[in-house]
């Protein structure tokens, strides 16, 4: 309910504040976004892998936006475009975790329809 009523208020303001961006600041806009959302699969995977930790979560989402931002920031300052790099780096990390929940919920999936034994294809065979 919180994170229906978060976006709601987060398409409203930006509906409602007029402000626009100059095609200098799209790049580091969009390696922030890139690099967030790569937390929040990540953070989609750990949560269904029973494995997630807010902090890390949190301090992950921060620190990754602010890193891929800072590397495309250094990297116009030295003529060099780092953004590919960052949007090809995070971008691997997005579908190797998208993979993982792919496979996660693929694997629960299978267990439901199993019954909850293992009699697929792949699981190991019980005598």
């Amino acid at each position: 309910m919180i994170l229906v009523i978060a976006v709601l208020i987060g398409v409203s303001a930006a509906l409602l504040i007029p402000y626009g961006l100059s095609s200098d600041q799209m790049i580091y806009i969009a390696v922030g976004i890139i690099a967030a959302l790569d937390t929040v699969f990540g953070g989609t995977r750990a949560r269904l892998a029973g494995s997630f930790n807010l902090c890390v979560f949190i301090s992950g989402f921060f620190a990754n936006s602010a890193l891929a931002i800072l590397l495309t920031y250094i990297g116009s300052k030295l003529g060099v475009n780092l953004s590919l790099a960052v949007i090809v780096a995070f971008g691997v990390r997005i579908f190797n975790n998208f993979s993982g929940i792919r496979h996660i919920l693929l694997d629960r999936y299978m267990q439901k329809r199993n019954g909850g034994s293992e009699t697929s294809e792949n699981a190991p065979q019980k005598e």
